[in-house]
């Protein structure tokens, strides 16, 4: 019964006009900030974590912005998720820093898009639709009934989704191995063996090292990218990554992906998704930050 409301309530969502489903999430995300959801509650924590010198009333005001962001992107990504994407590109409306991008893809080495989870990061399928051939890792959500419609929204003749496991990885260097295009989104933590250490706003965050590995095993190029939302649309944003991320040191290179992912924050701080645990493992594997 849960699984199948929560079906009903995606694909009314993904029917609505863009306005209006921004408007409904905007209200979501203001629930979310007066009821005192445990979203707000991470929300606060995260920030206090990653800006410990912004005065707290403008982390408060930055947090329930950020709770705003997050339930209209939900609703947001429903509709590219039932759209055709011929129907979401006409959303986009400006692209910035294509270069960036392209400067990438010139390498004829294999592109890695990094997207951080912020904005609406779903719009990137159809802008890339038709321009490159895109493989992406792909977890099933936990309510089944639900990837039928997810899948079919992120998968068509140049997507392919591949499970996130060894043979999804091996999928991941065959393509850029073949010049073709990966996206990752690299802000997730990952499990212990995945991972390392690595400063994000100057704290330890467990940190994936796929992205270091795709890099020094096929020489492939990478660009970060967000997609904000503007009046009745999207505006795209590619950033070029700091030369660091292609270092042979690890350490090095993860910093430099997390500052990467700083300087897409910087764009539009209350777009990024603060909800998420971000640090809920800490070097010394004690320290319980989102203690209730």
């Amino acid at each position: 019964m849960k699984e199948q409301l929560a079906l009903g309530i995606l694909k009314l969502a993904g029917k609505l006009p863009l306005g209006l489903a921004r408007a409904i999430g905007s209200l979501v995300g203001h629930i979310s900030w007066l009821t005192g959801s445990r979203a707000r509650a991470v929300t606060e924590i995260n920030l206090a974590h990653c800006y410990p010198d912004m005065p707290a009333p403008e982390r408060r005001r930055l947090a329930r912005r950020s709770l705003v962001a997050t339930a209209r992107t939900g609703m947001e990504v429903a509709g590219v998720w039932q759209r055709d994407w011929s129907v979401s590109k006409k959303l986009i409306h400006s692209v910035h820093n294509a270069e960036a991008y392209d400067r990438a893809a010139a390498a004829g080495t294999g592109v890695i898009a990094v997207l951080p989870h912020m904005g609406n990061w779903e719009m990137f399928s159809p802008h890339f639709a038709g321009a490159a051939q895109m493989t992406a890792l792909y977890a099933p959500p936990k309510m089944a009934a639900l990837d039928p419609v997810i899948r079919a929204g992120r998968e068509n003749e140049n997507t392919t989704l591949v499970p996130t496991n060894r043979r999804g990885v091996m999928a991941l260097f065959k393509a850029l191995r073949e010049r073709e295009l990966v996206v990752i989104l690299p802000d997730q933590e990952p499990e212990t063996s995945g991972g390392a250490f690595a400063p994000f706003f100057g704290q330890p965050a467990l940190t994936m090292t796929l992205v270091h590995n795709l890099i020094q095993r096929t020489g492939c190029r990478a660009v970060f990218g967000v997609a904000l939302p503007v009046e009745g649309g999207f505006d795209i944003h590619f950033i070029e990554p700091e030369e660091e991320l292609y270092s042979g040191e690890q350490d090095q290179a993860l910093a430099a992906m997390n500052r990467g992912v700083e300087a897409c924050i910087a764009l539009a701080p209350e777009q990024y998704q603060w909800e998420y645990k971000r640090f809920r493992k800490q070097p010394d594997m004690k320290t319980r930050l989102y203690r209730k």
